[in-house]
């Protein structure tokens, strides 16, 4: 079934093309990753999506009665509601779905009395009808005030503020409450601009989980990577060509676009030898009464001949790290670090050393105080107690996100980074403009009409003038698009000197991080070792804790008890109940080796398959992507015997990779079935 049907819509600002002539069509259960550089037209056309913005011309049709819920960066909620009432109410109530069940059903008469009995249009108002009955029929189980409090629960909200004033929320906690309006709604097609930027790493995680089984049609924009590809299975790209469409995640996109780069070029090549091959042969013979014939079939090939379009790779940011003065061994040294707020204690007591060469990522739940920390080491914000030692000859760079809101509106890009420092010749800062894809009149610009990503481009030009040694950076891939994210973290993981970063996004941290530190509960935890290390560590010490009943144990582990895919660990191992009888413990118990031998028996061998069958159709498709190399050169072309032979392999190979990908959607569908089904055992 078709929710929304793009048909050559066309959408240009000024003398710039948006899309142009784009055919779109977004499906039941479609997931999709929409990709493509900042300012390129991703945040538009959810808005086209959404209903929200104009085009100049072409068809969006949407299906009747389908509902879109949309997350857009910048939001704005007034007070007056308390947060749990303000999710609930988001949902249409029971009056309005009985209304839209009636007005489905007076369509189908209407179809029926026309004579119309098997069309498309009537099946998906049959599925509609279908949609409807099953939402009365099970209102409160899927709108519940319990259901609205797991989500707010899973987006990092305290039962304590559920009972309070939406109003009295920053703007990115009522970013999430938005954003878990939407998850409890479940609309046909949710709309998710960097649904991540304000989530800490638990959050990230938790929404990881539920868009794996999130029953509807999503499409995501989001800068990073990991949670791209566990959540999609197409992608829609902003291509220098024009929007572009690829299946699989974001990872396959990747190789495509690479393999089309090489297709193109030998092709570009193959046609520049032939048309080479015939403009001599046309010169040669072209006053020959003999060749006449065979110079003019030339001709005529010639004009025929099509130009191939070269693959047009995109800008993207090059940053390089001037070398940097070399520091002394102990960069860092903090002792009896304390910082409150009143009556609220942030933390209390650190004693931290940062040593040279250190890339230390800060992760912790929001509120923990890890942007308190930075901000206290940067020298922006007093401490309570303690003390702050900067080593000798450490100079200190500094990124915050909250940097690029407090730009000059008045200047310009190249004003304004180059007021760093005044000493810096126009070259040079022209150069590192140049690197964040600010070139030309784009110097020029007031920075007052930049987007939030060209801000942030912008805050991290100005760090590039003069960064010191040691640098201090808080979510510094907020609001990058996804190749600019992965040019900074290849960037920061060349830099010579100390790093120590604040972030959620799980790619940056694991391309950067050496030593981790997590913020809980006003205590830092320091771990020697790389996020995957230790997220280890903590499943490890939280089964330990699950098997031993100690629920503040548990309690401590839980919140980065993670796996490499975003997923925490089974409802059954997230507590440990406290004031168990003795018969309730066994029979809990029991349940927990119930639902891992569900696990094991039924979900392992189907999740198997699934994987098996993405190996062999990956493997197959890399043949594939060789055959087609070897067709494009002439030599291999020019031995019919060898190009019959690889024509054979490369239909036969088409036709297997058919039945592999049906068998793989069939797989697919039967191992989400399966989770859905241990999912709701679990619940239970």
């Amino acid at each position: 079934m078709s929710l929304v049907v793009f048909e050559d819509v066309t959408l240009s600002f000024g003398e710039r093309d948006i899309v142009r002539d784009l055919s779109l069509r977004i499906a039941d259960k479609d997931r999709i990753g929409l990709v493509g550089p900042n300012g390129s037209g991703k945040t538009t056309l959810l808005k086209m999506l959404a209903g929200q913005q104009a085009y100049d011309k072409g068809l969006i049709t949407r299906a009747n009665g389908v509902s879109v819920g949309y997350l857009p960066q910048d939001i704005a909620v007034a007070g007056g509601k308390q947060l749990l009432d303000f999710v609930v109410s988001s949902v249409p109530g029971r009056t309005e779905l009985d209304g839209k069940l009636a007005e489905a059903e007076a369509d189908m008469a209407r179809l029926q009395a026309e004579g119309d009995d098997a069309s498309d249009q009537v099946m998906e108002v049959a599925q509609r009808i279908a949609d409807l009955h099953e939402r009365i029929d099970h209102f409160e189980q899927f709108f519940s005030d319990h259901q609205a409090s797991r989500i707010l629960a899973g987006l990092g909200f305290p039962t304590s503020d559920l009972t309070r004033d939406i109003g009295e929320f920053s703007g990115g906690w009522k970013m999430r409450a938005v954003l878990a309006s939407l998850l409890f709604q479940q609309p046909d097609l949710l709309l998710m601009d960097e649904p991540t930027n304000h989530l800490d790493m638990p959050s990230v995680a938790w929404l990881t989980g539920f868009l794996k089984r999130y029953p509807r049609a999503f499409i995501l924009i989001s800068h990073d990577r990991e949670f791209l590809n566990e959540q999609i299975d197409r992608v829609v790209s902003f291509e220098t060509e024009g929007v572009r469409q690829y299946s699989g995640d974001y990872d396959r996109y990747v190789k495509q676009r690479a393999e089309e780069e090489v297709l193109l070029e030998n092709k570009a090549k193959n046609l520049a030898r032939e048309r080479e091959h015939m403009e001599k042969f046309v010169e040669r013979f072209r006053y020959k009464a003999s060749k006449a014939a065979a110079v003019q079939s030339r001709v005529k090939m010639l004009e025929k001949m099509d130009d191939v379009e070269l693959y047009q790779k995109r800008r993207v940011m090059r940053i390089s790290f001037p070398p940097v003065e070399r520091a002394v061994a102990q960069v860092i040294k903090v002792e009896g670090l304390g910082k409150s707020y009143g009556d609220l204690e942030v933390f209390r007591g650190l004693d931290i050393v940062v040593e040279r060469g250190q890339k230390i990522g800060i992760i912790g739940a929001n509120g923990a105080g890890k942007t308190t920390l930075l901000k206290i080491i940067a020298g922006e914000l007093e401490a309570t107690a303690g003390q702050v030692n900067i080593g000798n000859k450490v100079k200190v760079g500094y990124y915050a996100q909250h940097h690029a809101d407090t730009l000059h509106p008045e200047s310009t890009v190249y004003s304004e980074v180059q007021s760093v420092n005044p000493s810096v010749g126009p070259q040079r800062v022209r150069s590192i403009l140049g690197a964040f894809l600010f070139s030309g009149d784009d110097v020029e610009k007031p920075v007052s009409v930049l987007s939030g990503g060209e801000r942030a481009r912008v805050a991290l030009a100005r760090l590039l003038v003069d960064p010191g040694n040691l640098l201090l950076m808080d979510e510094p891939s907020n609001h990058l698009d996804l190749q600019s994210s992965e040019a900074l973290a290849e960037s920061l993981s060349e830099f010579e000197g100390t790093l120590v970063f604040v972030s959620h996004n799980r790619s940056l941290i694991r391309t950067l991080a050496t030593q981790i530190w997590n913020i809980e509960d006003g205590v830092l935890e320091i771990y020697p070792g790389t996020l995957d290390e230790y997220m280890h560590s903590c499943r490890l010490r939280l089964e330990q804790a699950a098997a031993n009943g100690d629920a503040a144990e548990v309690s401590r582990a839980m919140p980065t008890a993670l796996d490499t895919s975003g997923d925490a660990l089974p409802p059954s191992q997230q507590q440990v109940p406290a004031g168990e009888t003795r018969e309730e413990k066994k029979a809990r118990k029991r349940r927990e080796a119930e639902l891992r031998k569900q696990r094991t028996k039924v979900v392992g061998p189907k999740k198997k398959r699934v994987e098996e069958l993405e190996d062999r159709i990956a493997k197959l498709e890399a043949e594939q992507s060789e055959r087609n190399a070897l067709l494009s050169d002439d030599a291999v072309y020019a031995d019919e015997a060898r190009r019959n032979e690889l024509l054979s392999e490369y239909q036969k190979a088409d036709a297997k990779l058919e039945e592999l990908t049906a068998r793989w959607e069939a797989a697919g569908e039967e191992l989400e079935a399966a989770e859905a089904e241990l999912a709701r055992l679990e619940a239970e």
